[in-house]
């Protein structure tokens, strides 16, 4: 169930090659001497210099406050940010965003749809007890039952049970290509089953105590004002040794937070608008890195209608100015793009994947005068019939820039295009309101997957799910998508997505806008958390110390 916002598929690939940005594996001082609003200076990096002295506490902020603990009951990028260092899976995303083996020590597929599990012996939990096959049955369980927030990565598990003392057995109803994916996202998160159950229908919230086994444990929790980690110091993996004794994480709007950050009240945070990089960017006392991202943003249509026929979706998408959207929403912080999915999810037969990209039409980063004129016949061939578009806005400056582009683009080819400014709380109510939905024709919103694999975006436009509002159709397509979703081999998968990634694009399903980097924020004299986006899913506070 991808969901924006929300990370939910893992990515393996540097995006030097295909941003044309300039890779370094070097730690963020150097990242960060790039200028905002120009993308090709920008430096990525997957993770910060080495730190070696001591942190007492480290004061983080987020976007909003975690809506829950429970991963299984509510998941955003907060409460992932916070967790990534609490919570533990079976496999683990690296800071480079490939994935490695970590509660699991091994996973075979002894065929195309057995899947065996080998567990550590050694792994405790924050109350000192071991971790057993039967919390991982019990936790995987968990993760599958209807309504879970992970439900949808078992739609294909037949049965999960013990099979040997240090041994989990996986029954595959049909082969799955993103199972073992899933796996190092919270798909994949063991619990204790005892504190879990114990806990109840509080589990998760404020005053509880965690069930997992990362190098932190939640310390407290004051609804409304402060989260608090603390080093869990008999952490099972003696390897890790983390500098940083707690961290407390309090929350922001934008301003609030660049003030905090400016005038040193608070250490770092990861950044979810660019609209704060310039005057953070100019602060010598800070660090700004960027780092490999799947997040793009994107034109939605709605079950409203008003983009039902694919010709107004490709004449829109052919007069979009997505280099002035990048450069005046994203202060150059963001790159022209012609997928809603960013090429952090390329983490298998990468060149394959670029070549089909650069082939791609009818996203330009600005439209020519011959694109234009194509637009503006797709307009003419409907004639009559096209409808005035709607464009959903929240007030913030980016969707504000985004729509009234939408306008700009529609006018210029003959089609009519108007604003529906909704309150913040109506705009997210859009993912799950029907009925808001069909007040408006567009939504433009971020999506960033977290499976190193583009099966895990293009699954949203087959027919009848529930992230395809406007209803797409394609017998063929569904095709594609579902043999790319049953095809274990990489190559014959990327042919097979490379196809539906084509269809998608002529069919403009979506309409792509740009793709932005991952941006950490990190007071100068603190190194060491990945600038990827890692941080949802890797125990990046146990990295965190100061330079010297």
């Amino acid at each position: 169930m991808p969901h924006p916002r929300v990370l939910r598929r893992t990515a393996a690939i540097s995006l030097a090659a295909a941003l044309g940005l300039v890779a370094t594996a070097c730690s963020a001082d150097k990242a960060d001497t790039a200028a905002p609003g120009k993308p090709a200076d920008l430096a990525l990096t997957d993770t910060t210099g080495t730190a070696v002295g001591a942190v007492e506490n480290l004061r983080w902020l987020l976007a909003k406050e975690p809506k829950s603990l429970d991963l299984d009951l509510r998941s955003d990028t907060n409460s992932n940010i916070v967790l990534a260092n609490v919570c533990e899976r079976l496999f683990q995303t690296q800071p480079d965003l490939s994935a490695r083996p970590h509660l699991a020590e091994s996973a075979t597929y002894t065929d195309p749809t057995t899947l065996v599990l080998k567990l550590r012996t050694d792994v405790t939990f924050h109350d000192g007890s071991p971790m057993t096959v039967d919390d991982v049955v019990w936790s995987l369980q968990r993760h599958a039952a209807e309504g879970g927030n992970e439900s949808d990565e078992f739609e294909r598990v037949a049965s999960v049970a013990k099979s040997g003392d240090a041994e989990v057995t996986v029954k595959l109803k049909e082969p799955d290509a993103l199972f073992l994916k899933a796996l190092a996202g919270n798909a994949g998160v063991v619990l204790d089953r005892e504190q879990t159950e114990a806990a109840g229908k509080d589990y998760g919230t404020p005053g509880r105590a965690d069930a997992c086994s990362g190098p932190y444990k939640v310390a407290g929790w004051q609804a409304g004002s402060k989260l608090t980690l603390d080093r869990y110091d008999a952490y099972w993996d003696k390897a890790v040794k983390p500098l940083t004794r707690s961290a407390t994480f309090t929350w922001a709007e934008e301003n609030a937070m660049v003030n905090s950050l400016t005038t040193g009240a608070a250490d770092g945070t990861y950044l979810t608008s660019m609209n704060a990089v310039p005057p953070l960017a100019a602060n010598g006392q800070l660090t700004v890195a960027y780092g490999n991202s799947t997040r793009a943003w994107a034109l939605i249509p709605t079950e409203r209608g008003g983009m039902q026929d694919p010709r107004l979706r490709r004449a829109l998408s052919l007069a979009l100015d997505r280099a002035g959207i990048a450069k005046s929403g994203f202060n150059g912080l963001a790159t022209p793009w012609k997928t809603p999915l960013g090429p952090g999810a390329w983490g298998y037969e990468k060149q394959a994947f670029q070549a089909a990209y650069e082939a791609l039409t009818g996203a330009p980063a600005q439209p020519t005068e011959a694109e234009l004129a194509e637009a503006k016949r797709l307009v003419a061939e409907v004639g009559g019939s096209a409808p005035t578009i709607v464009v959903a806005n929240d007030g913030t400056p980016t969707r504000n820039l985004i729509a009234n582009a939408v306008v700009d683009a529609a006018r210029k080819i003959g089609l009519k295009a108007e604003i529906k400014t909704m309150s913040g709380s109506d705009f997210s109510s859009l993912y799950s309101d029907v009925g808001l939905r069909k007040q408006v024709d567009l939504v433009a919103d971020d999506w960033y997957i977290s499976k190193s694999d583009p099966a895990g975006f293009y699954d949203n436009a087959v027919t009848g799910s529930s992230n395809n509002w406007i209803g797409y159709s394609s017998p063929e397509y569904d095709r594609v998508v579902g043999e790319a979703l049953r095809t274990i081999d990489d190559p014959a998968r990327a042919r097979l997505l490379v196809e539906a990634e084509r269809m998608f694009t002529a069919d403009a399903v979506w309409l792509p806008l740009v793709q932005v980097p991952n941006t950490l924020v990190v007071n100068a004299k603190f190194t060491g958390a990945p600038a990827s986006m890692a941080n949802v899913a890797y125990p990046w506070l146990a990295h965190v110390g100061t330079k010297a």
